[in-house]
């Protein structure tokens, strides 16, 4: 198979599939709940590419992780029967729940089984080789279709596409790769990057990638504090991390991004509290800052109305309190709005975008969280980057 010339790796696309067996990763870890799925998200975004390898004549197997679970032990309260269940809903056919996989599967063309949680076997999260090539026996083609988890060094991500006779990108992992690359190799300007987060150390990898490349960098949840604080501005009770003071004015002077003008306060986290209007500078010793306040929204969302590419991730204040949300309403709603290319990413951002009904305004949303922001930082995705590499042979 030919490397796509926009992405760099094979995509499914390029494959005849007709008799095949096919092993598809995809990132299923989904909540479950009294036994049952609690969100239908991600299987949602991988039944594309199930039902079209299953339509076109192959045999089907779909591999996925849920949870953390201990390694060798089999958890019943983590085994993907409820996913099973749920997939074959979905797909209005039979899906079966395959436990002991590593002896070989039969499968029928046009059949779909799903392996119990990969996780269960010792060797997946050291991306072991014998784990791999019991993985690899099973197929003709490999697909890895779980950008959530293509940060991740695995046997079921990374190690099982250089044993496979074949392996390629699916489509869910193909749209993730051409959104981000969208939004960094060559964006339409101004590119603005929305960054929220409870902490600098958590983002700082992120933030110091991202100032020297876009345009505007607006900053809004917990990191607010330290980059206020950094520019001699009380910031109340609220946590700041002085060690990383230095590192916050370096990404602020980097390119365009602006100090909040005024802040929402209160002097604890609770749904029982009002939110306190202070402009900056006026913040009570014993108050939190929990969100930008209405005119640092205002003026956010000036900025990304005239965007030409947006990247969102973190919400700008403690959203999931109605009183401490309206930062990010405000600029949600200005992204939705905006004609911009925008991609969003990241499982607080997600929720925030289904909080304020902005979904259908936002051109891609990403199902990865640490996959996405390591994309953004530069970093090689694993999952990705062992499609690019030649087969190892058994």
């Amino acid at each position: 198979m030919m490397p796509n010339p926009l992405l760099g790796v094979p995509t499914l696309a390029d494959v005849e599939l007709p008799g095949k067996r096919v092993l598809v990763r995809e990132d299923l870890n989904v909540p479950i709940a009294d036994g049952a799925v609690a969100g239908t998200a991600r299987i949602d975004a991988a039944l594309p590419t199930i039902e079209r390898c299953a339509e076109a004549g192959a045999g089907v197997l779909v591999v996925s992780h849920l949870g953390r679970p201990v390694p060798g032990v089999r958890d019943p309260a983590l085994s993907l029967a409820p996913v099973a269940r749920e997939l074959a809903r979905k797909l209005g056919r039979e899906v079966r729940l395959v436990r002991d996989w590593r002896r070989g599967v039969a499968l029928r063309a046009g059949e779909v089984a799903l392996l119990e949680n990969v996780r269960f076997e010792p060797g997946e999260l050291e991306n072991d080789e014998a784990l791999a090539r019991d993985l690899a026996a099973l197929c003709d083609l490999f697909v890895m279709d779980a950008f959530g988890t293509a940060h991740r060094a695995h046997a079921s991500t990374c190690a099982v596409a250089w044993r496979a006779p074949a392996a390629c990108a699916g489509p869910l992992l193909a749209r993730e790769l051409q959104a981000l690359a969208q939004a960094q190799a060559d964006p339409a300007r101004p590119v603005v990057a929305i960054i929220g987060g409870a902490k600098v150390s958590t983002k700082l990898r992120l933030l110091e990638a991202l100032a020297p490349k876009v345009d505007h960098l607006l900053i809004g949840g917990g990191m607010v504090n330290t980059l206020l604080a950094a520019h001699g501005q009380g910031v109340g009770a609220s946590a700041v991390e002085p060690e990383l003071f230095a590192s916050a004015r370096e990404v602020a002077t980097a390119t365009e991004a602006p100090l909040p003008v005024d802040v929402m306060t209160a002097a604890a986290i609770s749904a029982d509290l009002p939110a306190r209007l202070r402009p900056l500078g006026e913040v009570a010793d014993d108050e939190l800052i929990l969100d930008i306040g209405p005119e640092t929204a205002r003026r956010f969302a000036t900025v990304v109305e005239a965007a030409g590419t947006v990247i969102w991730n973190g919400p700008l204040g403690v959203f999931e309190l109605d009183q401490f949300g309206e930062g990010t309403r405000v600029v949600a709603e200005a992204v939705a709005a905006s004609p911009a290319f925008s991609i969003a990413g990241g499982g607080e951002t997600l929720a925030a975008c289904e909080k304020y009904g902005v979904r259908e305004g936002v051109s891609y949303l990403s199902t990865g969280g640490g996959a996405f922001l390591e994309f953004l930082e530069g970093r090689e995705l694993p999952g990705v980057e062992a499609l690019r590499r030649p087969r190892r042979e058994a």
